[in-house]
């Protein structure tokens, strides 16, 4: 499969990851709407939110709350906001940001360019080292 997802699963591409369970696994995205940006996906393929069984629907969902938990704290923000769309990556993901006020998941303010330095510097925030 050409999927980017589930070549960050298998290793083949590397990410900075924040969080991961046996089925799931959240890291930040390259194109960042906020600090913390992160996405949660699970680890099987899946295109589309609502084609999920309901177990898998549901563990996601419980994921992503664990990670926004961590986020909201680790950020120190009020909320964590939450998006899925799911065109820009054919598998199923959840955005989590780390939100202070309206207006900030506007993906017009993505970052243009990847900063590998500063994601690992955010990620090492969110995971605590």
């Amino acid at each position: 499969m050409d999927c980017l997802f589930c070549k960050i699963v298998a290793g083949e591409i590397p990410c900075h990851k924040v969080w991961e369970d046996e089925k799931h696994l959240a890291f930040l995205d390259i194109h960042p709407m906020r600090d913390g940006h992160t996405l949660v996906i699970p680890k099987t393929h899946a295109s589309y939110l609502f084609d999920l069984d309901d177990l898998a629907y549901v563990g996601l969902l419980r994921a992503a709350k664990t990670v926004a938990r961590t986020l909201k704290s680790s950020m120190s923000v009020p909320r964590v906001g939450v998006a899925v769309e799911g065109f820009a990556v054919d598998h199923v993901h959840v955005h989590l940001v780390p939100i202070d006020g309206g207006g900030q998941m506007d993906p017009c303010n993505a970052a243009k360019e990847v900063d590998h330095a500063k994601l690992a510097e955010v990620a090492g925030k969110i995971v605590g080292t």
